[in-house]
């Protein structure tokens, strides 16, 4: 076996973090749950994977069929979850393969014998929401659009936040103290505010909501990546390669940057988190995604909305405190494993 301080500081980090069983358990969690949920709809869908009708093969998961096709009298799309249809594709030879969930997030139960909101049965696992929807499946889609738009939102915003705290950092002098300047004056500008009005402007969703929360996200994490390039800029290493000629440029990427990321990768889980936690509080006001979009802040205003109506508030609150305790878990192992006064 290798000795320990014979191996690479990356390697070393790697085996701090796997010591740290909370969090390593947690990644491996998260990273599974995510993987999932990319495939939601070979696990919760109104359409079945494939199915054999009069010995033809079709993918429903992936083309629209009309209702002719399957003995139906109408050429609109086919309703999978009608008895009529159902009783045809499961009739002679025929056969079908369904996903775990027969619901998509925008499936309404026509046939439940239940009011909306309905509580959790046989048909639907977690019920449904005020409008027939199921609630397990909009719980599915919503945690893959809430990881996505905070994995987008978290590339964006440490991509900024790189970019501006490097400039500040490295070249210091009037041109840190006018972008520090600059950033003390775009942080004042109300973002709740600039919300509303564009929300009354524009129809939401995510693409408005990423623009947005991307021009404000970068601002906290430039400060720690600032603070490194100014400590970093006067060392040694970098006086020895402006000494041998090398631009600014291949300064900056080859040597002070890799010597300053330490803070961006202890904070990404955290701003991950944070991303979420944003998306689901301005879905909860009504300012983020239409209704017909699975979100978790949609399923939490349900809930608020509908008291009486237990399983889907706390269906939705586990799903979110679980999913930020997973990424709170992975940050802080993480932060420790970049701690190199830890063996």
């Amino acid at each position: 076996m290798k000795n320990y301080y014979s191996i690479s500081p990356g390697s070393r980090a790697w085996l701090r973090f796997k010591r740290n069983k909370r969090g390593f358990v947690s990644l491996w969690i998260f990273a599974i749950l995510f993987f999932v949920s990319l495939f939601a709809e070979f696990i919760s869908n109104d359409r079945p994977i494939v199915l054999s009708y009069n010995n033809g093969i079709y993918v429903p998961v992936f083309f629209d069929y009309p209702e002719t096709v399957f003995g139906g009298d109408f050429l609109t799309a086919t309703d999978y979850l009608d008895p009529f249809i159902k009783e045809k594709l499961t009739s002679d030879r025929n056969w079908v393969l369904y996903p775990l969930n027969n619901y998509s997030h925008n499936s309404l139960n026509y046939f439940s014998p239940y009011p909306n909101p309905a509580a959790p049965s046989g048909v639907n696992w977690l019920g449904t929401d005020d409008r027939g929807r199921d609630v397990l499946a909009r719980l599915i889609y919503g945690f893959r659009v809430s990881v996505l738009f905070g994995l987008c939102l978290t590339f964006i915003g440490v991509l900024l936040g790189i970019l501006m705290g490097a400039v500040q950092g490295y070249f210091a002098g009037k041109t840190d103290l006018i972008i520090q300047r600059f950033i003390e004056v775009w942080g004042a500008v109300p973002e709740l505010y600039l919300l509303i009005i564009l929300a009354s402007i524009f129809e939401p969703g995510l693409l408005i909501l990423l623009v947005i929360l991307s021009l404000f996200g970068w601002m906290g994490l430039s400060d720690y990546v600032r603070a490194e390039f100014l400590r970093n800029r006067s060392l040694e290493y970098v006086t020895a390669a402006r000494a041998l000629g090398l631009s600014s440029r291949k300064i900056i990427l080859r040597h002070v940057l890799p010597n300053s990321l330490t803070p961006v990768i202890a904070f990404l889980p955290f701003r991950m988190s944070a991303a979420i936690l944003a998306l689901t509080s301005l879905d909860f006001l009504g300012l983020g995604v239409p209704s017909s979009t699975a979100s978790l802040g949609e399923l939490l205003a349900q809930g608020k909305a509908n008291l009486d109506a237990w399983w889907i508030s706390i269906s939705t609150f586990f799903v979110l405190v679980f999913t930020l305790m997973l990424l709170i878990f992975i940050g802080e192992a993480l932060r420790d494993s970049l701690d190199t006064r830890v063996n």
